[in-house]
């Protein structure tokens, strides 16, 4: 079994990806191989709802002067998805939603290609709006036919300067269990 995540982070290495390692701690102890991948420094574009991939039925986006190509293949091989953002300004990061919104495009022109993968988001902010953020990578899941894990609590982590999310204990466990439940389903589904 096979996880790749996606930090929309704009600092590499920053909370946003100390969140998705703690989830990766427990994905790992279940047998789960893991992968990072990290926007921060990538510039991604939005969806210019050309359709191309519409036409073309290639599991491609028609933008090749991007990683988005690579992303959507990396989640194509892969049996779970994570899509983590910090919040900025009560939403998720704008590479982040260019990378959903592309990436969605492409697999519903091309039968909903990711459905019954399991996803799950997570969402880091430095006081509020994290529940909208985390709602809004929600949504790529749900209409892709995915089947969305929870925790213990919402897949949230609290934190401003660089590893100040780490003293967030409950979002740390958050996590933790976030991973034992997506390697146990990962476990019980079978791969995509």
């Amino acid at each position: 079994m096979r996880v790749v995540a996606f930090s929309g982070s704009a600092r590499k290495d920053g909370n946003t990806a100390i969140m998705v390692k703690e989830a990766f701690s427990t994905l790992e102890k279940g047998g789960v191989q893991t992968e990072l991948v990290q926007l921060a420094g990538e510039r991604i574009r939005g969806c210019r709802a050309c359709y191309k991939c519409k036409d073309s039925k290639d599991q491609r986006c028609s933008m090749n002067d991007d990683i988005v190509n690579d992303c959507i293949a990396k989640m194509v091989a892969a049996d779970g998805l994570l899509l983590a953002s910090p919040t900025y300004f009560a939403d998720v990061t704008s590479e982040i939603k260019a990378l959903v919104d592309r990436a969605g495009m492409v697999s519903r022109m091309n039968g909903d290609m990711l459905k019954r993968k399991v996803g799950a988001a997570i969402a880091v902010a430095r006081r509020a709006g994290a529940i909208h953020s985390f709602d809004s990578l929600n949504h790529f899941f749900l209409i892709g036919q995915m089947i969305v894990v929870g925790s213990s609590y919402w897949n949230l982590g609290y934190g401003a300067d660089k590893g100040d999310v780490a003293k967030d204990e409950e979002g740390m466990q958050v996590m933790r269990t976030l991973g034992e439940n997506m390697a146990w389903l990962l476990g019980r589904l079978g791969p995509a």
